[in-house]
């Protein structure tokens, strides 16, 4: 009889422990549920403090600067809905780079916020963000960023140098392929690589917000760009601080690229509450 009532209470105590477990693994699901949509809302909530006061060409402080980068820092796939196996992520094998796919959070005249996903190969050419501050974070992936920004006359002026094509000196600001995680990047109006350009070297999604948005009507339409080497204009080469190859012409295109494709898709990822 002991050994029976031993192996009953053992078995009691097993029961409960199991249970105790589901509870808390259940626990610990409903936990991380509930966080997804408030990641997305506090993100929200943050933008809309530091985007306040905020319109074309005003940078917000630095301290706000680093608390919207340190919190989007934090931000994962699943705080917004995302997985790497879900369509937009599929290069279907089409002749040249495979659409991006854009997923609208949220918009209003202060900020925007949207996610941009790439399959592999998938490139959003060299543009601009005029009298915008951009911040860019990778969710996951792999992603070639090359940026640029304006050089002015060394004369003293805020004048571009212009070639005799029309095309304007700017230097690189960074050149480099970023790993998720990373730190979130942050362009300005004019420093920081205002002009910059995406290539997926695998399949990544990139959350921008840019604070004011684009709008034609106001002035600020997205523009892009064609690059030159330097060394392509030599009639025009001027006394430059640094390496030639720190260094292109970009030339405005006249429209959007022919074989940019960029698909809007609905963002099923948790909500903003906009009160």
């Amino acid at each position: 009889m002991r050994v029976d009532a031993t192996l009953a209470d053992r078995e009691v105590r097993e029961e409960l422990a199991t249970e105790k477990g589901k509870s808390s693994s259940k626990k610990r699901r409903q936990k991380k549920l509930a966080s997804m949509p408030r990641a997305v809302q506090r993100l929200f909530e943050t933008c809309k403090e530091i985007f306040a006061e905020g319109g074309p060409g005003i940078i917000p402080s630095p301290n706000d600067v680093e608390r919207l980068r340190s919190f989007l820092d934090t931000l994962k796939p699943a705080n917004v809905g995302l997985s790497s196996n879900m369509p937009f992520f599929r290069n279907v094998g089409m002749d040249g780079p495979p659409p991006v796919t854009y997923l609208h959070i949220y918009a209003c005249p202060k900020f925007s916020i949207g996610i941009f996903c790439l399959p592999q190969a998938a490139v959003i050419p060299l543009h601009n963000h005029p009298g915008m501050t951009v911040f860019s974070k990778l969710l996951f992936g792999s992603m070639h960023i090359k940026s640029y920004d304006w050089v002015n006359d060394p004369q003293g002026s805020n004048e571009k140098i212009k070639s005799s094509s029309g095309a304007c000196l700017a230097r690189v600001n960074t050149d480099a392929i970023f790993k998720a995680p990373c730190e979130t990047s942050v362009l300005y109006p004019t420093t920081g690589g205002n002009m910059h350009c995406f290539t997926a070297v695998t399949s990544c999604a990139v959350l921008d917000v840019l604070g004011p948005p684009y709008n034609d009507d106001e002035g600020r339409a997205c523009i892009y760009y064609k690059e030159y080497a330097y060394s392509s204009f030599p009639g025009d080469a001027i006394v430059l601080s640094g390496e030639s190859e720190e260094y292109a012409w970009l030339e405005e295109r006249g429209s959007e690229p022919d074989d940019l494709v960029v698909r809007g898709a609905e963002y099923k990822g948790p909500k903003v509450v906009d009160c």
